[in-house]
């Protein structure tokens, strides 16, 4: 085997390349100094064992990393085929090739030139998974543990130049130091607990008297930056050193920058402190002007060699004005996502900036400025791209302590968050995209509100280059920079159909402002949207590295066994486009809200973990699904947008629309003279009403009123779904109203609306009539589908994780040329027109009424049971026609206009020559659905 060497003109070794390898399962690596024999295996590094094909293959048995809440999979006959040895397919995640929990050993010979003799020689290993342990030949060298940060040895004292054994133990098990099993830092819900290296692998060579840490500390104020410079000292005296400091800017900038020196005996170890002046106007970073400057640190002394450090930083202040962020004294407005640890195509996160920045790229264009990293730290290149494009991080300190453990009750954890706390600030704390710094995610634990209120107050008092709070989610309280709830969402989790989207008539005049008025700092909405889209099949393709999407495998055998698998496609974009609305309207109740503080949406993408959580409009590529592109998404995400406060979605022709307009104006500077205007318009495009509201210049906030239009609808004659378009400034948000005739004319006698088949029905279907059956709510029975919770939105999160919290479908599929919505104009998905239908119904289960039968309104049943459910469905009962109808159409119907007009248009049909059924299905299996 080839030997690590040091490269010509490189004061390190690489240690990349080919390493020999051995697992140890049975922990006797140890005893049995396995750091003083060959190990006979090999591996490519940086890689993880399953990276090179190591491991044990995936069994019903297969020791997983996370909690497993669809534990179905594991006894239910359904699932049989998927736990047949060699064939598993499990639904709970992403599946990897190959499975190792335990320890690993990966071994190098490496030479030392002799020209390092007495000089600072350190390992560096950028990502390890998990604890490491080192030996050079037979010499022990430590452990480390970190998550989040680099592994860094100190082998001075063992790297005597020439040939030595370099070994290190890899355990990626969860011991004393447990982080919470669901933690995304370890979790095979998302990144995988993987075992190996990643990133960066180098022995460095260093001088005697060397830099070992530069902490910069911007002050916009004074113009200048505070360089706190830790000056280590090996060679066993005094030493007299000089640092020298010279800022670049990333871009040619007016002043040039002069350096500065500074001088002191250093010992063993000394920190200096030097003010570094910016001149006069610095180049501020915020996500409008990413400007990054480079500090170049040069240290000399009086004993040989000279040191040097680069860092990355930004001339920034992100802080809090009561209740809102500020950038740079600038109000801002946190627009993000969650990042949690999703690499299907390695298991592991990438260490480039390029892969990072592709990812910020495609966050900005779906109109956000925020990536929260969900109990996990992300590494360095992350923070440089984020730096560099110009985007606001939260970071966490790789725990969810909750379920497998607790935090604040005095365990290992405890201290271990202290410590990976100032092992991320160290390393990454002069990023400018540094923001936000969190213990972690929701946390469980009798003393967890004590500790987090010490943990926040010890970092307040030691770095102010950021914000901090407790736990993302809760505890809330005073000492907080910032609150994180997941109160402010239209649909929180337990509330099912009681929630605003499900629970209350569509609308867009809610926000949070009675929520957040007792708070006196920003706050940001926890983890909102979690809407469910349908699995795109086609999108297992894509899985050609280590993860494979075999949950997707079994989905689509569900849907195909059930006979609809052709549908996959229309099933994706219509949950698709109900998912885009589900959205929308999360999104736009935290911009309506006056001294909001932000939204962490969960998520941009999907997560795969936790049963499969398919919550994002793109896929865990970061590659959208053909149903919403981003620049749709930011006319209503972004840093400037349009919104009103419509009172309701749906009007009659007799009413006026009146609508108070409004704007969130977070962009880089005041819109001056702006003249917003208006439209409304007609679905074949036509503009139907238009204005404009007075000029104004429009100033940083929320909540900025902007006029009211005010429309009578009496000229809308027909049906009509009209779209309300408001542009400011050259951006547009949209929202789709609906307008039905105050008066309908009189519905055919011949059609008798019943709402069962009673005597009179079934003799009007003897003699070759028509009827619609239109189901009392809550009189389906249960067995033909009347146990199906069904509601507006799409699924919250999955049914396996919320306990099949409703609803449990995905909205509605349908033809809108089907001539039975030519009185009832629609789009093959849920729109807010189908709110009243989907809160007055019954999901009917078609197969248990006759195997085949194909709706007019189809329900999108959860993947995982992909039943086939109608809404609507036409057949023949005896000489008659039938249409059955799981929409109560009659109940209170006065107050539901939705119902009325839906009525009149199935009659309308059913009158037309088009009615004619081919199902033939007899009176007793319709009578069967409610009796």
């Amino acid at each position: 085997m080839a030997r690590a060497q040091q490269p010509p003109g490189k004061a390190e070794i690489n240690l990349s390349g080919q390493w020999r390898f051995q697992t140890d399962s049975l922990d006797e690596g140890v005893t049995q100094k396995w750091y003083t024999r060959e190990l006979k295996e090999t591996v490519t590094l940086p890689g993880s064992m399953t990276t090179n094909k190591k491991g044990n293959d995936i069994t019903v048995n297969t020791p997983w990393t996370g909690g497993i809440v669809d534990s179905t999979w594991f006894r239910d006959p359904a699932y049989s085929k998927y736990r047949v040895p060699g064939q598993v397919k499990v639904p709970f995640w992403l599946q990897p090739g190959k499975y190792y929990k335990g320890a690993a050993w990966y071994q190098q010979t490496i030479d030392i030139p002799a020209s390092w003799k007495g000089r600072h020689l350190e390992l560096f290993l950028e990502r390890c998974h998990w604890e490491t342990s080192v030996w050079v030949d037979d010499q022990y060298a430590g452990m480390q543990n970190s998550l989040a940060t680099a592994h860094t040895y100190d082998l001075s004292a063992l790297l005597t130049p020439g040939k030595h054994k370099l070994s290190i133990r890899v355990d990626n098990r969860v011991k004393d130091i447990d982080p919470g099993e669901n933690s995304h830092s370890i979790s095979d819900h998302t990144q995988t607990n993987w075992n190996g290296i990643i990133g960066k692998m180098v022995i460095r060579d260093k001088p005697a008297v060397y830099i070992s840490d530069v902490q910069l500390f911007p002050d916009l104020k004074a113009n200048n930056v505070t360089a706190l410079i830790t000056v280590n000292n090996i060679s066993g005296k005094p030493a007299a050193a000089k640092v020298t400091l010279q800022a670049q800017p990333g871009k040619p900038a007016t002043e040039k920058l002069q350096p500065v020196t500074a001088q002191e005996q250093v010992d063993k170890t000394t920190v200096l402190k030097v003010v570094y002046p910016m001149g006069q106007h610095p180049a501020l970073w915020d996500e409008f002007h990413p400007n990054v400057y480079s500090m170049k640190v040069a240290l000399s002394s009086d004993q040989p060699g000279t040191d040097e450090s680069r860092v990355l930083f930004g001339m920034r202040e992100f802080s809090a004005n009561g209740t809102q962020f500020t950038i740079n004294g600038r109000p801002t407005f946190l627009r993000g996502t969650l990042e949690c640890a999703v690499f299907p195509k390695t298991g592991y996160p990438p260490v480039d900036t390029a892969a990072w920045m592709r990812i910020f790229r495609i966050c900005r264009s779906y109109g956000l400025n925020h990536l929260r990293f969900h109990s996990w730290c992300p590494p360095d290149a992350a923070f440089e791209a984020a730096d560099r494009i110009g985007f606001y991080l939260h970071i966490e300190c790789s725990s969810w302590a909750n379920q497998s453990t607790t935090i604040g009750d005095g365990k290992p954890l405890d201290e271990y968050i202290y410590e990976e706390s100032r092992k991320i600030v160290k390393a990454y704390g002069n990023h400018p995209s540094f923001c936000i710094l969190l213990y972690g995610n929701e946390p469980a634990g009798k003393h967890h509100t004590q500790y987090l209120t010490k943990f926040v107050e010890y970092w307040k008092q030691r770095d102010t280059r950021r914000l901090y709070s407790t736990g993302a989610g809760w505890p809330l309280i005073s000492e907080s920079d910032f609150n994180s709830t997941p109160d402010p969402r239209i649909q929180r989790w337990g509330e099912g159909l009681k929630s605003i989207i499900n629970g209350q008539p569509p609308r867009t005049d809610y926000d949070w402002s009675a929520m957040i008025k007792k708070w006196q700092h920003p706050t940001v909405s926890h983890e909102i949207g979690q809407w469910c889209v349908y699995p795109d099949f086609n999108e297992i393709k894509q899985y050609d590295g280590v993860l494979k999407a075999k949950n997707f495998e079994i989905f689509r055998d569900q849907l195909e066994k059930n006979g609809m698998g052709k549908l996959a496609h229309d099933f994706l974009y219509a949950s698709g486009r109900l998912q885009v609305l589900c959205y929308k309207a999360d999104i736009e109740a935290a911009l309506r809200t006056p001294g909001f503080g932000g939204f962490q949406l969960l998520g941009l993408y999907d997560f795969p973990g936790q049963g499969t959580a398919l919550v994002g409009v793109l896929n865990p590529f970061w590659k959208d699904k053909g149903y919403v592109t981003g620049k749709e998404y930011r006319t209503f995400c972004n840093a400037v947008v349009p919104l009103v406060r419509l009172p309701k979605m749906v009007y009659l022709n007799n009413e006026s629309l009146s609508v108070p307009v409004e704007i969130a104006q977070f962009g880089p500077a005041v819109l001056t003279n702006a003249t917003p205007s208006w439209t409304i318009s007609n679905s074949a495009g036509k503009v139907l009403f238009k204005g404009v509201l007075d000029k104004k210049d429009i100033p940083f906030g929320n909540g900025i009123q902007l006029g009211n239009i005010n429309v009578a609808l009496d000229a809308v004659t027909t049906p009509s779904r009209l779209t309300l378009a408001v542009n400011v400034a050259g951006y547009t948000n949209s929202w789709d109203v609906f307008v039905y005739p105050a008066t309908l004319p009189a519905a055919d006698p011949q059609v008798l609306v019943t709402q069962q088949l009673d005597q009179k029905a079934l003799d009007a279907l003897e003699a070759g009539g028509k009827v619609l059956l239109t189901l009392k709510q809550g009189t389906l029975k249960a067995d033909k589908g009347g146990d199906i919770p069904i509601g507006f939105s799409s699924i919250f999160w999955n049914t396996a994780w919320t306990h099949q919290q409703p609803p449990v479908s995905l909205g509605i599929l349908c033809d809108p040329a089907h001539p039975a919505f030519r009185q009832f104009p629609t789009q093959g998905f849920s729109n807010w027109q189908w709110w009243d239908a989907m809160s007055h119904s019954g999901a009917i289960k078609l197969d248990a009424v006759q195997k085949g039968l194909q709706p007019i309104v189809r329900v999108i049943d959860d993947w995982v049971t992909a039943r086939s459910l109608g809404l609507v469905f036409e057949c023949r009962v005896g000489k008659g026609k039938l249409i059955v109808s799981g929409i109560d159409l009659l109940s209170n119907r006065e107050k539901r206009p939705e119902a009325r007009q839906l009525c009149y248009s199935l009659q309308q049909y059913m009158s037309s020559k088009a009615f004619n059924p081919a199902a033939v299905v007899s009176a007793a299996q319709i009578r069967a659905l409610y009796e």
